[in-house]
This record gives C-alpha cells, structure tokens and sequence, in this order.
C-alpha cells in the first residue's frame, strides 16, 4: 500500500514539475509563442499544484504570478510585461468580458478542458490596478468530490451532534467562520448526506460552487432580480423539503429563511462570524425576534482550515516551554500537561518543500439545547452563550484544533494562526 502511494505521489511531482517546465518554456518563446498556450499551461500548472487560486498581477518590472495552495501564496512565475495585455485580454476572451474596457472591474466564467479529461471551472476577477489590470482565477473542479464527516475532519462525538441534527425534519443548521474556512463543502456533505430519492432539496448559491447530482441548483443573480430573497420566496413554490442558502447577508434573507425553516422546512446556510455562540446574537442583529432563533436553529458550526503535516517529512519534537506558554490560555491545564511531544513540518519533495500536504477543519459545534434557548431568549451576550454551551459539553476550537496537534495531523504553528481572530 505504501509502495502504491509512493509510486502515485512520485507521478505527481513528475507532472507537477512537467507542467511548471511547460509554463517556463513557453515564457522563454517570447513573441513567438501562443498566449493562449500560456494561459492554458499556468492553469493546468496550478491545478496540478493543487491551488485554490492564481493570482496575475502586474508590477513595474513584471507580472508575478502566484497560486494560492492549502490557503497560503506562493510565488510560481515571473512573466514578462509584454504579455500582460494579451494574458488579460485572452481571459476577457474565454469569459465573454469587454476587452475594451480597462478602467472598470469585471467578472465572468469559464471551463477550461485539461489533457482533454480533466474539466476544470474557472471563475475570474479583473481589477484595473495602479500598473494596469489584474486578474484573480478561483479554480473549482465540475463536480464535488464525496466527501464524509471524518474526512473534513469532525471528531466522533461532533459527527453524533450533527447527525442528530439531521434526523429532524425541520429547522436552521448555521456553518460560521470567515471567508475560505470550508463552509461551502460542509454545507455539500450535509446536503449530499440528506439527499435521498423522496426528498426535494433546492440551493441558492452565488456562485454555484459544484454541481450536486439529484439537487436542483439556483445561481443568484442580480442584474435579472435574482437575489437570496427574493430565490427564497420562489423556491418555496417549487416543493421543496430541504432548502440551502448560500450565505444569510441582509435582514431580508435572515427573516425569510427563518420564517421558511418554521413552516416545516430543513434550511441551510452560512454566516461570516469568529465562533459559534456570535452566530445567535447576529441574527438578533439582524432583527429577528429571540423566540424565532429559539424556535429555529438547532445548531450552529464554527470553523477553520489547518495544513495538514505532510506524511513524508513530519517529526516529532518536545513541546518547549515558550509553546505552553502560548496555548496555556486556551487550552485546559490537564490536557495541556499530558502532551510531551508534538509534531513539526521539515520539508521534502513531495511537499514542495513546505511541510504541509492538504487542508483538514477543526470546528466547535453549539447544540441549542433548553439553556441555550432561554439564554437567547434573555438575549444573552456571545460570550454568556460561548459559556453554556461549553459546560453543556461544547469543544472550542483552539482545543479541537490542539487534538488534532496532538495525533500529528498539523503543527502547533498552525493552530496558532487563528488565535487572534
């Protein structure tokens, strides 16, 4: 099994290093050389990398690419100025975009085909810049990949609460944390989790991430008067018994989709706050009555991503004194002192040298029971409810997220990146 995934890992740096050469190449063609080859070898090259994002921006001297992987930036090409203009207007191109207009920002889509099997969605943002346009590429695979509870990273006991959840027929499931902490994809494996054949199951989404077999799939859209509400409002009329919100942004949205999970309806969604426990006073924020979110939501789900240690190089070393001090405020002492030794990244080829090979969640999951209800009830403050629910059993965060330091999946370097937030 380890020589099948030595041999599967050893092809990958192969092809990520041929697809890297390609790109340069064609650099080096200068005048010569297709554009649109270049285009197509820095997508193939990120998508081999791995990366989430590529980042064309222009400076002075030249234009840097960089691909965005397991969430961080990396440097990946430097490109000549003269290109430029024919990189931004070949994605104008390929999106339907105006390739006379440079001083507005504009968006647009489209699939690009890999070594002619891999389908590849790219979603682009162009930006006019100080040193000309900038363009910003999301890579999104067509379809998702089947994902479960253990695979993003939910320990037994959360993987229990959320089931739970999912058994009720009616009600508000919240996914909560900042931009690019794996909302979305938890959102798609609970909804791939509930889609059965007697069920109806209708999302509302800006953008549409990846398309789910057997779910019918709305795209806000706003220029025709699209919006979440206003999807919401329509949606109901299609029968549906689950419904997905792409994310609660406004006061009408919050209402509707409250109002929606009263009537009977299981309903989806996410909300921009740092942990759980602010999810419920946001929506009080947001002027829904206490005795609705009460009513509503059963729970609320707070998350973050951490790079995974890659399995080839990690090792282990003594957690040193300046790390306890660091954790001691979040952590419990007893659980703190039973650790001696954790596990750190070196570096090796299969990582490229950074010590981290994919992304794994760790979350704190807010089940509302009776004291949560009447602590919203009396609108208690996030940090009254943060309390609650952590004596009614609720893990935080920092210290799922130091469990996970502990069986080796990530480093103590990680964990504390989300501190401050």
């Amino acid at each position: 099994m380890h020589d099948e995934r030595d041999i599967l890992l050893r092809s990958t740096v192969a092809h990520l290093k041929a697809c890297a050469v390609r790109v340069t190449e064609e650099i080096a063609r200068g005048s010569s050389g297709s554009i649109i080859y270049l285009v197509d070898t820095i997508i193939a090259h990120a998508h081999a990398a791995r990366a989430s994002d590529i980042h064309i921006d222009p400076t002075p001297l030249a234009v840097i690419v960089r691909l965005r992987i397991d969430g961080v930036l990396e440097h990946a090409h430097r490109i000549p100025l003269i290109f430029h203009t024919e990189i931004i207007a070949r994605l104008k191109i390929l999106c339907g975009l105006r390739t006379d207009e440079h001083q507005t920002a504009q968006d647009g889509r489209f699939r690009l085909l890999i070594d002619e099997v891999i389908g590849i969605d790219v979603r682009v943002s162009i930006v006019p810049l100080y040193h000309g346009e900038n363009a910003v590429l999301r890579l999104l695979i067509g379809q998702t990949e089947v994902c479960t509870l253990e695979h993003l990273g939910f320990t037994p006991s959360n993987q229990v609460k959320i089931r739970s959840a999912l058994e009720q027929s009616y009600g508000m499931i919240l996914a909560t944390g900042p931009t690019g902490s794996g909302k979305t994809t938890t959102l798609y494996t609970l909804i791939q989790m509930l889609a059965t054949p007697d069920t109806s199951i209708i999302t509302i989404e800006d953008p549409i991430e990846y398309a789910i077999p057997g779910i019918n799939q709305i795209q806000v859209n706003t220029r025709t008067g699209l919006t979440f509400a206003n999807g919401l409002r329509s949606m109901l009329r299609q029968d549906p018994n689950i419904i997905m919100v792409g994310e609660i942004r406004d006061v009408e949205t919050a209402g509707l989709a409250v109002n929606i999970s009263l009537t009977g309806h299981m309903v989806l969604s996410t909300l921009h706050t740092n942990d759980a426990a602010t999810t419920l006073p946001r929506l009080l924020d947001m002027q829904v009555e206490p005795y609705l979110i009460a009513s509503t939501v059963t729970l609320a789900i707070s998350q973050r991503l951490l790079r995974l240690l890659c399995v080839y190089c990690k090792k282990q070393k003594q957690l040193s004194m300046t790390e306890l001090q660091s954790l001691r405020d979040f952590i419990p002492s007893d659980l703190l002192q039973s650790v001696v030794q954790v596990w750190v990244s070196m570096g090796c080829m299969y990582c490229n040298g950074s010590g981290y090979l994919g992304r794994i969640g760790i979350h704190e999951l807010l089940v509302i029971n009776t004291v949560i209800r009447e602590g919203i009830l009396e609108r208690a403050s996030a940090s009254r409810l943060r309390a609650l629910a952590i004596a009614a059993g609720m893990e935080p965060l920092m210290v799922d997220g130091f469990r996970k330091v502990v069986l080796g999946l990530t480093s103590i370097e990680e964990l504390l990146t989300i501190r401050h937030e």
